[in-house]
């Protein structure tokens, strides 16, 4: 068990999206982000499995067959693709994303920026949360095209302009117009 280095991580991780959300003007969800990581569920699982280069979720995962922490914590927090996800309606498959708030996908770009800094260290840059997207981006035909598209637009902002001017732009614009207007620039 690595009570010690778990609880670090998740913090770490935690504070670091705290600091994100906070420049994007997302108060609320900055403090209550990921908190479901404190919960028995997820922690007790997360100093089982802990490893510190990625996440432990994933060597449940690869352990068991399914990972508990993980079914927990994406049914718990809106800027997880997965959260948005239900029976499709007059579509081509059963399951389908659903829209998801501008908010969240905001939330979701905290969430990458701090994960990739958590696990990377030095190695980070700012195109580091982008390069991670990209590696997996054709798996997500499950989330809804909407968000695929911010967040491929928002992640290649940080990528080509930096974290300042990107949390600048969520604040003042993808936060407070419509995604149908953002997009016809």
């Amino acid at each position: 068990m690595y009570i010690k280095e778990h609880f670090q991580t998740i913090t770490q991780h935690k504070i670091e999206v705290t600091k994100n959300c906070f420049k994007m003007g997302l108060i609320r969800q900055g403090i209550a982000h990921d908190l479901s990581k404190y919960s028995p569920t997820e922690f007790l699982k997360g100093c089982r499995y802990w490893q510190g280069n990625r996440s432990p979720n994933n060597a449940e995962r690869e352990d068991t067959g399914v990972s508990l922490a993980w079914l927990h914590h994406k049914g718990r927090n809106k800027h997880h693709f997965e959260y948005w996800i239900d029976y499709g309606i007059n579509c081509d498959t059963i399951i389908t994303g659903m829209k998801i708030p501008q908010k969240y996908v905001a939330e979701m770009v905290a969430d990458r920026i701090a994960a990739c800094k958590t696990y990377q260290g030095d190695a980070y840059t700012d195109a580091s949360p982008y390069e991670y997207y990209m590696k997996g981006h054709e798996q997500l035909w499950f989330v809804h095209k909407d968000c695929r598209d911010q967040l491929e637009f928002l992640l290649k902002m940080l990528a080509d302009q930096g974290e300042k001017e990107t949390f600048r732009y969520i604040r003042r614009v993808f936060l407070r117009k419509p995604w149908e207007k953002i997009k016809k620039r």
